[in-house]
């Protein structure tokens, strides 16, 4: 596995440099907005990959309240820790959007709102993790993923059943959307998505070797109080 790990970031930083390429130079400018709305190539992509990070994270807390499954706790805690970073990209570049075209970095409206709750409820998912030292605090934090993957589909589906400031949706809402832009923005959503797994992969296996360095110290303290080497 160690010698996939280096194909494959060859392989994520070619897509990445084409999908920006798809992004700035192949996509034609919005008639509207103008070069502004090229933002959409990473803010959508962000979007969806949190989401089916936040997803996996839902079904492997799942499988740990199930079975208590470390792997399964490992990979939810992974999934929420970059999920985070890419919900915090989207609502970064959703004002920097904003502001040109609606006049207004920020409005309090059900889809931004929403995203903004579901950020608040990862980042207290982290923070749970980070500083709880409680036996319980894995399966605590299990159940707020299940909290948290329950908002994922009302932020998706906010824009359709309320009035937003937010657009609606131009796929599966009755819009259209040029093939040259479809294009680019799945190109991105795949280097971004595999860029995500890149990341999810070492820091499974950097929280792996955490917790077996851990309970390696744990072992060795619970026979030798006193620290000393025998």
């Amino acid at each position: 596995m160690k010698k996939v790990f280096p194909i494959l970031g060859v392989v994520t930083a070619v897509l990445l440099i084409y999908a920006l390429y798809q992004a700035l130079a192949v996509a034609p400018t919005e008639r509207t907005m103008g070069d502004v709305q090229r933002i959409f190539y990473y803010h959508v992509p962000s979007a969806w990959t949190a989401f089916l990070l936040f997803f996996i994270n839902f079904g492997a807390s799942v499988c740990f309240l199930i079975k208590r499954n470390q792997t399964a706790d490992i990979v939810a805690l992974v999934c929420a820790e970059v999920g985070v970073v890419f919900c915090t990209v989207v609502l970064i570049t959703g004002p920097i959007w904003a502001r040109p075209v609606w006049g207004i970095w920020w409005t309090w409206d059900m889809r931004l709102t929403s995203t903004l709750v579901l950020w608040l409820i990862y980042v207290s998912y982290l923070m749970l993790r980070r500083f709880s030292s409680s036996g319980e605090t894995p399966l605590l934090a299990a159940a707020l993923a299940v909290l948290g993957a329950l908002c994922v589909p009302f932020v998706y589906f906010s824009i359709w059943f309320f009035r937003t400031q937010h657009p609606q949706p131009v796929m599966g809402g009755g819009g259209s959307i040029d093939p040259r832009m479809l294009h680019a923005l799945l190109i991105n959503w795949l280097a971004f998505s595999c860029f995500a797994f890149l990341v999810c992969w070492s820091r499974y296996r950097l929280e792996k070797l955490q917790r077996e360095v851990d309970e390696a110290h744990a072992l060795r303290s619970l026979h030798d109080p006193g620290g000393r080497v025998r």
